[in-house]
Order: C-alpha cells, then structure tokens, then sequence
C-alpha cells in the first residue's frame, strides 16, 4: 500500500545536535562537516563521552581501576575544550556531557534532557576499537532514540576531503510513515542539500506477470511515485532524481549510494519490534551498521 501526506507531519528541526564520540571512531573533522547545519538552524552543539566501566577493564585487559576512569574523563574534556573554542568563534553555543555508565541509557538520557534535535554516532572500523562500541550500541541507539540519529562513517582517510554529509544525500523509499517523514525532513534542509536522488528498490516479489510489459508497468508506477516525492523537494528549492532498482534490498541501496556518488543514506527507521528485526532483519538497521555511506535513520513520528 503507497501511503501519501494527509495531516501535516511534526515539524523536524536542527537546532541542537548531540554529537557523541569516543574519539577513536569520531573526530572534530567530522564534526566540521556537519557546521553548513548552521544554515538550517544548527545553533549549539553538545559533546558527549561515555566512560564504560567494562569495556575500559577488557580493553585494558586488567580489573577496572578508578584512576583510569578520571585519566579517561580529563582526556576526553581536554579535547572537548578544544573544540569548543573553535565552535565558539563560529558563533555557536557548546556543552558537555562527561560520563560514567552504560553508553546507550546514558546517551538517550541526554538526547531527552538536552532535547536534542539530532543524534550523531560514530561506526567504528572493524578491529581493535570494535568491542569499545560496537554494532549493538548503534542498533539499540536507533531503536531507542526518539530523534533522527546519523551514523558517520569517514568516505575519505584526508579529512581535507571530507564531504559534507547532508549535501547529496540518497533517500531510500519504501512509502512507510517514516520514509515519508524523511521527505519532509530533507525539504527542510534545503539550505544544506545541492542534490537528493531518492531511490526504490523492488523485490522479487513484484515482478510478477507473465510478460515483461507487466514488469514494465510496475517499474513505470514506482517511477511515477517517485516523481511525486521529488516534485515535492523540487518545490522547496531542492534538485531531485528519482532511481528504481530491482534486487537485494541492502545491496541495490549501496549500489545506488555508489553510482549516485552520495555523501549519506537516508532512512526511514523500522516499525518492527526488537524481536522481529532480530529474526527476520531490519534494512535501516543493517545500512546503519554495515554500509560505507555515513547513514541518517529518521524515526517515525511517536506522538
């Protein structure tokens, strides 16, 4: 069933953003290229970094000790100093959350006291950084969030040629409340996006018929859907091209991100419970984690 727009949909705004590093995955460049938000309203900045007590011992190979956890904390708030003094000449306000605790309640604790408008984690590359925040987190910071979380991952190891993330973002269509929150999301940020080529991609399933015109027919009718969400963009200043592809969904998804040369994914989250994606999969939960692409996750709206 193809849902359309009938009530407006909850506003989605970018004024304050959680940006929540262990440094190794996560660095102040990335952050840069997230500062053209100011254009969409991005006026504060909140650092974050979680002391894991566990994770601290096994990486260590020792029992936990609390002049590791203080040495970690002043690390961590040397570097956020830092950092702050840049944004502060670029006119934003910063805060700073130095914590010890488990990642994920801590970190959604923040997102609702600070009300923040976007959450941003880092994907750790595979190896020794893997066990200090791994795929778990992330997926249970995408379940759990109530606010549209951007899962960065570095394109380029020059940080010089880091690209800024929201400026062709590929948005991935399946016509759920959630997809069709990210249209509205994406038409906000118009100020931020040169390009938004916004895919489908069709399942076996729906090649059926026993001719190809029958084939044909159902790709010109998922073309012709995604020309509406583009003509939507388009009306709020935004280029838009709409792509349709056939096969694996997660596959044809980073095909389309490559051949698009996409700087992100955009998502709609699942509506699927904790126990059916673990069983059957989740395609925002598995961009999230295993695609190249930086990916934004938009969750629907829980009011």
């Amino acid at each position: 069933m193809i849902l359309t727009f009938k009530e407006p949909v909850e506003p989605m705004e970018i004024r304050k953003l959680l940006f929540v590093t262990k440094f190794e995955d996560l660095c102040f460049d990335a952050l840069r290229s997230l500062l053209n938000l100011r254009e969409a309203d991005l006026q504060h900045v909140v650092f974050m970094n979680v002391v894991e007590r566990d994770k601290v011992a096994m990486y260590r190979g020792t029992g936990y000790r609390k002049s590791e956890e203080v040495r970690l904390k002043e690390k961590a708030n040397i570097r956020f100093i830092d950092w702050a003094e840049d944004l502060f000449e670029e006119g934003l306000e910063v805060g700073v959350y130095l914590v010890v605790g488990r990642l994920v309640p801590q970190v959604i604790k923040a997102v609702e006291k600070e009300e923040a408008d976007l959450l941003v984690v880092g994907r750790s590359p595979k190896g020794v950084f893997k066990q200090l925040y791994g795929g778990s987190d992330v997926t249970e910071l995408i379940r759990r969030a109530s606010v549209p979380v951007l899962v960065f991952k570095h394109l380029t190891e020059n940080p010089k040629d880091l690209e800024q993330p929201f400026a062709r973002p590929l948005l991935a269509m399946d016509w759920s409340p959630a997809s069709l929150r990210a249209v509205e999301y994406l038409t906000r940020l118009g100020k931020v996006i040169k390009q938004v080529d916004v895919a489908y991609v069709a399942g076996d399933d729906e090649l059926t018929g026993s001719t190809g015109m029958a084939i044909q027919k159902m790709r010109k009718e998922r073309r012709r859907q995604l020309d509406e969400i583009c003509d939507q963009l388009e009306a709020a200043g935004i280029r838009a091209e709409s792509h349709v592809y056939v096969g694996d969904t997660n596959d044809e998804i980073e095909m389309a991100a490559r051949e698009c040369q996409s700087s992100m994914i955009v998502l709609g989250s699942s509506s699927k419970s904790a126990w059916v994606e673990r069983w059957l999969g989740s395609t925002p939960l598995s961009i999230a984690e295993d695609s190249a692409f930086p990916t934004l996750i938009i969750p629907p709206d829980k009011g």
